[in-house]
């Protein structure tokens, strides 16, 4: 169990979630969360925003039943942490950009903090939230309101390229690192799928990812993924 120390809005239906307790976490990966008895009946797979001395910090969109639980917790309140899980983003070194699109941002601000110094793309449909959180962390911090963010990317400039989005961005995003090659520097793009899932540790099958080698889980061969294995089909 867990305690919320706060849950602060941001934006339209997105929050920040504070909670005390955890065990830690890398880049990328992520917990489940449940504040509720029997239904609804899956928990919330919310990537790690931050840690902190006490517990975890997460940022999430309010889009169903669940999310609006959460949004109506209060400081005090308890609720079901299990995590972390998933295989997260790689510890590297070289020119790294790290590009987020919408709650595609949330675990970027760890990897920001892991990876000081990185070139930070944070892309919004409409109102923007936490990039003042960012700036300092970055070398340099490029934000874009109702654009694509990929449009102020030069893929080409660096090794490796973390990307976390709605799905038609990590599709660009893989399209735009291949393309990247042939200014002879294709840089290494990890990809953060954000697909439903329902167990967290690969038992129910439910977060399937199509990959050149076959079908893989989300929740354990990722939820990052290198761009090149993935295969998207629409």
């Amino acid at each position: 169990m867990a305690t919320v120390i706060s849950n602060e809005r941001l934006a339209e239906g997105v929050y920040h979630l504070v909670v005390e307790g955890g065990d830690g976490g890398e880049m990328g990966q992520f917990y489940m969360l449940r504040a509720w008895g029997a239904y609804p009946l899956l928990s919330r797979p919310l990537s790690i925003h931050q840690l902190n001395d006490n517990g975890v910090e997460f940022l999430y969109h309010v889009v169903g039943e669940g999310t609006e639980i959460f949004a109506g917790l209060n400081p005090g309140d308890r609720l079901e942490l299990e995590g972390p899980f998933g295989t997260g983003f790689p510890q590297v070194e070289g020119k790294v950009a790290l590009v987020g699109g919408g709650i595609g941002v949330a675990p970027l601000y760890y990897c920001a903090q892991k990876l000081p110094q990185s070139d930070i793309y944070l892309g919004f449909s409409r109102a923007p939230f936490r990039t003042e959180a960012f700036r300092p962390l970055a070398a340099e911090l490029t934000v874009d309101i109702g654009g694509l963010i990929l449009d102020s990317v030069d893929f080409s400039e660096y090794d490796h390229i973390f990307v976390c989005g709605p799905h038609p961005m990590l599709k660009a995003a893989q399209l735009q690192g291949i393309a990247a090659e042939t200014s002879g520097k294709r840089p290494n793009v990890y990809l953060s799928l954000e697909n439903r899932m329902a167990c967290g540790i690969g038992a129910c099958l439910v977060c399937s990812v199509s990959c050149k080698d076959g079908q893989r889980k989300a929740c354990t061969d990722g939820p990052v993924f290198l761009a090149e294995e993935v295969l998207f089909h629409d």
